[in-house]
């Protein structure tokens, strides 16, 4: 079963098709970080144009990578939210068309909810570690969603049926990344550039603030953004990869000492890492210390499948259609989508 997976929830727009649910046969990202590098985030508007410039050459070119045509496609799975409503709207629609041109059904996915089974997925990036594990996760697993969108903990207990544990209560870890950095004057997007200086600064020489609410599974980083902004008003001398360090490893933290308290709390072992954010190499590293200590089966997908991309989309998209559940050319995106 082939299904074509579209998404333009922020500002890549991506399409893939995905056989099965876990077999990548195409997997194409246009990316737009270099239309918004100069203004140090997303500009909504110029998202949803450049989509619409793109999500022609980028669906026709994961069909030509796959070898398919549109009569070998089973469904369309496209995300309808959450995300940048211009955007979504560009993604939605030409999927609709597609459908009805070519009579194919038209299936909705929860951008949240690819996230979550981007881990199902056979990456032809082979990313090895005796503590990484193989194959898909079993059911019931903990879903920790770190974005540049979205921070939360998801308890999964099949597909389809999900509970939220917590949640940010103001900035996506992602969107702190991103912030901290424009205040550093370092760039967007955020987080590599962050990433790339704390590998040469001490993560103890600055230490910053960690909100652990520890009466809660929510999250908080505005604080820790703050924090960044008042070191930097009062200091004379700084080191950006010090700084860079300390800022990474307070998130880092935060992140790790609420996913223990979930799995703790809920009884689990095994968690599934996913997101923009699983990207980061010391997240990664903590999630695999953690496994090692704790002796958990822990999923983090390869690099390309933890940023936005369709291949999660199609791969949730496979579930509802197994089970039936397509939607009518009355499909309309919603920026905000509880999972």
């Amino acid at each position: 079963m082939l299904i074509l997976g579209i998404d333009t929830s922020c500002d890549d727009t991506s399409a893939s098709v995905v056989r099965g649910g876990k077999e990548i046969l195409s997997d194409i990202v246009s990316s737009q970080d270099r239309i918004h590098k100069k203004y140090g985030g997303i500009v909504p508007e110029l998202a949803s144009r450049r989509h619409i410039e793109m999500i022609w050459p980028v669906v026709n070119e994961a069909l030509l990578e796959a070898r398919i045509t549109s009569t070998d496609i089973a469904a369309i799975a496209v995300c309808h939210g959450p995300g940048l409503i211009g955007s979504l709207l560009v993604g939605c629609s030409f999927a609709k068309a597609l459908c009805y041109a070519h009579r194919i059904p038209l299936v909705a996915v929860n951008h949240l909810e690819g996230h979550i089974f981007s881990c199902f997925l056979e990456s032809r990036v082979d990313e090895v570690s005796p503590l990484i594990s193989r194959g898909s996760p079993e059911f019931p697993f903990l879903s920790l969603i770190v974005s540049g969108g979205h921070t939360s903990l998801y308890r999964v207990d099949r597909f389809g049926k999900y509970k939220e544990l917590g949640r940010t209560r103001d900035d996506a870890a992602g969107e702190a990344f991103d912030k901290v950095s424009k205040l550093l004057g370092l760039g967007y997007p955020g987080g590599p550039i962050i990433e790339r200086y704390a590998h040469e600064g001490n993560p103890k020489a600055v230490e910053f603030p960690r909100a652990y609410l520890p009466e809660n599974l929510d999250f908080s980083f505005s604080g820790l953004k703050t924090a960044v902004s008042n070191y930097l008003r009062k200091e004379v001398h700084i080191s950006l990869p010090d700084i860079c360090a300390g800022f990474q490893q307070a998130v880092v933290d935060v992140l790790v000492k609420k996913t223990e308290w979930a799995l703790r709390r809920e009884r689990m072992k095994r968690v599934v890492l996913a997101g923009g954010v699983a990207a980061n190499s010391a997240l990664r590293g903590r999630f695999l210390l953690l496994a090692a200590e704790r002796s958990l089966e822990v999923w983090i997908p390869p690099r390309p499948l933890c940023t936005d991309n369709a291949a999660m989309i199609a791969a949730a998209g496979y579930h509802h259609f197994r089970d039936g559940e397509t939607s009518d050319m009355e499909l309309n995106p919603k920026a905000y989508l509880p999972l």
